[in-house]
C-alpha cells in the first residue's frame, strides 16, 4: 500500500506534522508557507529543508507545490469541487511494474 492513512490526512489538514519524519514535516511546512498570501518560506525553513534535500531536489519539490497551489486557486475561480476520489478508509493497492517478478 502507499499514500497517506486517514489519520495522516487528518493531521495534514489540521497542520499537525509531528507524526511525520522530519524531512516530510519540513516539506509540509514549505507547502503551507508557499500557499500563504503572500507566500513566505523563511530563511530558517529553507535552512531546515537544505539539511534533507539538495538544491535540485528543492527546485522540483517547490515546483510541484507551486503547481498544486496554482491548480487549487484556479479551481476556486470556477467553483470546481472535489472529484470525490478520497473516501475515509479506502486504501489503494501499490501498482506493480509490468516486469515485476511478483505475480
Amino acid at each position: 500500500m502507499y499514500g497517506l492513512s486517514d489519520d495522516e490526512i487528518t493531521a495534514v489538514r489540521e497542520g499537525r506534522y509531528e507524526s511525520f519524519v522530519p524531512s516530510e514535516a519540513a516539506l509540509l511546512r514549505m507547502a503551507d508557507a508557499m500557499s500563504d498570501t503572500p507566500s513566505d518560506v523563511s530563511d530558517a525553513l529553507y535552512a531546515e529543508l537544505a539539511m534533507y534535500f539538495s538544491p535540485e531536489q528543492l527546485i522540483e519539490l517547490a515546483a510541484n507545490a507551486a503547481l498544486e497551489n496554482y491548480r487549487a486557486r484556479f479551481n476556486r475561480v470556477f467553483d470546481v469541487g472535489s472529484d470525490g476520489l478520497y473516501r475515509k478508509g479506502v486504501r489503494f493497492k501499490q501498482h506493480r511494474s509490468p516486469n515485476s517478478e511478483d505475480s
